[in-house]
């Protein structure tokens, strides 16, 4: 049997061995659609690479042809970056490991449990549940002792409420509730949805009956118990304005009256038409709202405080302005602006993936995975072998360091196998290297918690790399989409090479085309014009008398506009047609015999309104050269093409290529 790498090693060079072994390497196939030198590409892979980049066309044989041709050429680029040791660099193999890493993901989860999770979530987003609580804090390091403790003072009181003790005395009283906000609220959590508490307690409140308890679970805060107080719809989001009046906790009676008369009065200004944006900036002790119309973001349930939310979803129409009320900040009025109902199942699916993916319960998935990782692969523990690890690790006190035990662990017991996934195995010594690296240091929990902890962490990862390192062989897909990105990065690098920054770069190539394509870079018929927008005929007089004068018509339009308000615009250039309305205007007359060829003389159009445009025409260009400055994206892009040409050419001249179109053509529908 084979030895498991030491998972840190395998880690860092896993993805660059996986990456290099699934570049292309097909031998010879009797379904070879096409063989480029040894490469072959089979029909099925063929199809999949052309359906990808042609969705929604309708597949003929001679868009099958034309696809073709486009693939050899591409796949001689490729097998020319491979011949060159470009997939070898480390910058390459470094680039194209992070994008396996991010690829990779979605292949190693549960994603049907995932998709359950998901539409979970989106019909919990439809509900909202009030619950209170007691909470009995457990570190999630305790040591087995103290949890047992944490667990059995959790179920005493969870017996005392089901005794018929009221909720509220139990969580108050003498070791009670270790929740801190219990003396402010008696342990009631109010209203919340989905991603609002950690799953598991969501995962509780969600599957308990309105008045009932909870079963007793764990989180990371420490044992808690429920009980379900209230269940209703969703209420969705609200964006709201608000007018607020502060008022401090513990003022006098006084004080309170004139904050209450205050908030009042506002209202009583609104009423009478005064705008609300006026009140809210001169009124509103809010600051932080105040500039803004008092608006606030949007909002669902468990984002304010409740008797603000109550106030706010109790209007039932955009603009609708509430009542004043009170809440623990002050006195408010609030203004609906905008509301939206809970989304689509559809609509929301994107964001709830995301958040299921980066939620707690997304150890949900990976953990079914894992589970189904060792069933598919035989995933064996050596009991045996864990026992004797834990005997030696228990000879001294619990905390891992320099020189206890397990660091000189004796070479016979080391190589003792641990664990086993199908044909390979790690040893104790692989284990104990792992434990050795990551520096264990806790003098809370116990070796024989410690050393379960970092197992499971070590053997899961060991298990993760090993379906890792087998993608490609299992997922036709990844295969592909990872040969798509081996090969797309490798193509980019070397057509950067040949092509495109060649030439950029490359000058006396660049001269050298231009000046042998001269023709293909011409000017088109061209109007050499100054045109006027005059705001009346007044104006426009001045314009043409300015022209007439031989002016500076710059300081004429600057002084002209200082004395008579910004009355003209002007506008001078040489415009080939499509670069001005009105210069297009000049050449459609000319080409109708409207108008000259021969200027220099002034046009008049009307523009927008009572304006006036005056186009001074100047002199007409007839097509002549670009210069090679004037065209330079033109002849870069052009020369590009070029050296593309030259270069496929140069391809495929050394390198037999074969198409077998009888099997190419069967996709045709």
């Amino acid at each position: 049997m084979k030895n498991l790498l030491n998972p840190w090693v395998r880690s860092a060079c896993l993805c660059i061995v996986a990456v290099i072994t699934s570049a292309p390497s097909y031998q010879a196939q009797e379904n070879a659609v096409l063989t480029v030198g040894t490469e072959s590409v089979s029909l099925a892979d063929f199809k999949h690479i052309f359906l990808k980049n042609n969705r929604d066309s309708v597949i003929t044989q001679a868009a099958l042809d034309e696809y073709m041709e486009l693939f050899i050429n591409f796949k001689l680029k490729v097998q020319a970056a491979e011949a060159l040791g470009m997939d070898t660099v480390r910058t390459f193999q470094k680039e194209l490991s992070g994008y396996r890493t991010q690829l990779a993901r979605p292949y190693l989860t549960n994603n049907d449990l995932l998709n359950e999770l998901v539409r979970q979530a989106w019909e919990r987003k439809q509900e909202e549940v009030r619950a209170r609580h007691i909470l009995i804090s457990c570190s999630a390091q305790a040591n087995p002792a103290d949890t047992l403790k944490a667990w059995k003072r959790a179920d005493a009181l969870r017996s005392r409420v089901l005794s018929g003790e009221d909720f509220e005395a139990v969580a108050l009283s003498k070791a009670g509730s270790d929740d801190p906000s219990v003396r402010e609220n008696g342990g009631d959590l109010g209203w919340f949805s989905a991603f609002q508490m950690v799953y598991p307690f969501e995962e509780a409140a969600f599957t308990t009956a309105v008045g009932e308890l909870s079963s007793i679970l764990r989180t990371r805060y420490g044992y808690h118990f429920l009980e379900v107080t209230g269940r209703r719809n969703a209420r969705g989001e609200i964006r709201a304005a608000h007018i607020m009046i502060r008022t401090k906790e513990g003022a006098d009676d006084d004080t309170m009256k004139a904050a209450e008369e205050r908030i009042n009065s506002i209202y009583d200004l609104l009423g009478k038409g005064i705008s609300w944006e006026e009140l809210a900036l001169k009124m509103s002790e809010d600051a932080s709202t105040a500039s803004k119309g008092g608006e606030l973001p949007w909002f669902g349930t468990g984002k304010m405080v409740e008797a603000f939310e109550n106030a706010a979803f109790g209007l039932t129409e955009d603009g609708q302005i509430s009542s004043p009320f009170k809440t623990s900040y002050g006195w408010h009025i609030v203004k609906r602006l905008e509301y939206r109902a809970p989304a689509s199942f559809e609509a929301a699916k994107r964001e709830l993936q995301k958040k299921v993916s980066r939620d707690s319960r997304s150890e949900l998935t990976r953990a079914s995975f894992l589970e189904n990782l060792k069933d598919e692969y035989n995933f064996i523990i050596n009991a045996n072998a864990m026992k004797s690890l834990k005997r030696i690790a228990s000879k001294q006190d619990s905390v891992f360091f320099p020189g206890h035990p397990l660091a000189n662990i004796p070479r016979k017991t080391g190589a003792t196998t641990l664990l086993s996934i199908d044909n390979e195995v790690a040893t104790i010594s692989d284990f104990v290297d792992y434990l050795n690296i990551v520096k264990i240091r806790s003098a809370e929990a116990g070796a024989n918690t410690i050393i379960d902890d970092q197992f499971k962490t070590w053997s899961d990862k060991l298990l993760l790399d090993y379906e890792d390192a087998r993608l490609e062989a299992k997922h036709d897909d990844f295969r592909l989409l990872m040969e798509e990105y081996h090969d797309g990065i490798l193509l980019f690098e070397l057509t950067d090479q040949k092509v495109w920054s060649k030439a950029v770069k490359d000058t006396a190539g660049l001269e050298a085309y231009h000046a042998a394509h001269v023709s293909d870079f011409m000017w088109e018929i061209r109007a050499n014009v100054d045109i006027f927008t005059c705001a009346n005929e007044t104006v426009a007089k001045a314009a043409r008398k300015a022209v007439k004068k031989n002016k500076d018509l710059i300081a004429f339009q600057r002084d002209y506009n200082a004395e008579n308000g910004n009355t003209i615009t002007l506008t001078s250039g040489l415009f080939s047609e499509g670069d001005n309305t009105w210069g297009d205007k000049v050449l459609a007359d000319l080409s109708n015999g409207i108008i000259p060829e021969e200027p220099p003389y002034f046009m008049t159009y009307e523009g927008g309104g009572d304006e006036i445009v005056v186009v001074h025409v100047m002199a007409i260009r007839s097509p002549e050269p670009k210069s090679l400055a004037e065209a330079r994206g033109q002849v870069i892009a052009a020369y590009q093409d070029y050296l593309e040409e030259q270069w496929v050419r140069k391809l495929r001249g050394n390198t037999p290529v074969e198409v077998n179109e009888n099997l190419l053509h069967s996709l045709a529908d």
